[in-house]
């Protein structure tokens, strides 16, 4: 039997192979440091993913899908302009101003006063009634139902978002809208004084009826974020709070409430999107007249898509330019909108991470 001689700690030993490896020779545990480190190029694509003909491919394909998608919207904008200039330069009255929508007679006039005041009211309508009641079923599903109610609340929530606008409309006409009496009555015994809440009679077809079936819909889409929002509120804080004695109300008002504002906040921008897009049940409900009532409880009024949903078909060439002027008009609110609700998250995870 050979007995080994070699000392690892003499410095002859440190080139030798059979030391490669051993915990005691420094240098052998540095051979891997040796290697020739990579090329400025090398780290450029590797910083970019592009390392492989895979990564190159989607990140081309992934590129190409967001520049896309700014292309088109830069192509709707381009056409709404392009055919609103030759609309409003045609228009003999004030487009923002005007309350009529004549744009086939021999002077052209038509403005968008009585279509904004209609969608602003109806959507302010739906918001103040839905995003108190979407938060509850949210908080109720979350914190105080059993897991089974729970899910199958969840359920028909998700089952409501799916029902097509114009299945809500029809409803809306042929049975809210009826059972919608008495409420008016009531709502003209107690508050008609103040002339908001007058009526005078005759079919509920009005801004108000159309605002309560628009919160109908958008209740479903506020209600699914905000119950995903309050579902990843920290755990632990809340059972911090509740071994400090806090009630569940207090838990959720002190912890989980703050933790889900921004999410509820984008919750309400989606339903606020739909709610001033919608058209087929806007259609059905109202009963359009271009005009703007003093009361809500008053049948008129219009809506933007609601009024081009009713006109396009048989419009002139001049009467087209003019929807697609208004059409304009909403695009240009409904970014505003998601861009200010896009702002306020964006202060809000800021505000929230200055003080983390």
């Amino acid at each position: 039997m050979e007995i080994s001689t070699k000392n690892p700690d003499n410095p002859d030993n440190a080139g030798n192979p059979d030391n490669a490896g051993n915990p005691e020779n420094p240098e052998s545990l540095e051979a891997p440091s040796r290697l020739s480190p990579p090329s400025g190029a090398e780290q450029k694509r590797a910083a970019r993913g592009a390392t492989r003909p895979g990564d190159r491919i989607f990140l081309g394909l992934s590129r190409g899908s967001g520049i896309f998608l700014l292309v088109i919207m830069a192509a709707i904008a381009i056409f709404l302009t392009y055919r609103s200039v030759l609309a409003i330069s045609k228009d003999e009255s004030n487009f923002l101003t005007t309350l009529e929508w004549n744009p086939t007679a021999a002077e052209p006039s038509f403005g968008i006063a009585v279509l904004a005041y209609g969608t602003v009211v109806s959507s302010i309508i739906a918001m103040v009634i839905a995003v108190p009641v979407a938060v509850g079923i949210a908080l109720f599903i979350t914190h105080y139902a059993p897991r089974r109610l729970g899910g199958a609340i969840s359920y028909v929530i998700d089952l409501l978002a799916a029902v097509p606008s114009i299945v809500y409309g029809l409803w809306g006409a042929l049975v809210l809208a009826p059972h919608l009496i008495g409420l008016y009555g009531w709502l003209d015994d107690y508050f008609g004084w103040t002339g908001i809440l007058d009526w005078q009679g005759g079919a509920p077809r009005s801004l108000f009826t159309v605002g309560i079936l628009l919160a109908i819909m958008i209740l479903p889409i506020i209600t699914s974020v905000s119950r995903e929002v309050f579902r990843q509120a920290p755990q632990m804080h809340q059972e911090a709070a509740l071994a400090l004695g806090a009630t569940r109300w207090e838990v959720i008002r002190m912890s989980v409430l703050p933790f889900g504002r921004s999410g509820i906040i984008s919750a309400s921008m989606l339903g606020l999107g739909r709610a001033l897009g919608e058209t087929m049940a806007v259609a059905t409900v109202l009963s359009s007249s271009f005009e703007i009532n003093a009361s809500l409880l008053d049948p008129g009024g219009g809506t933007f898509a609601q009024n081009i949903a009713s006109k396009f078909s048989e419009a002139s060439e001049m009467g087209r330019d003019a929807l697609i002027a208004s059409g304009l008009v909403l695009f240009v609110i409904t970014l505003l909108v998601n861009g200010a609700a896009r702002m306020i998250i964006a202060r809000r995870a800021e505000y929230s991470g200055a003080n983390a």
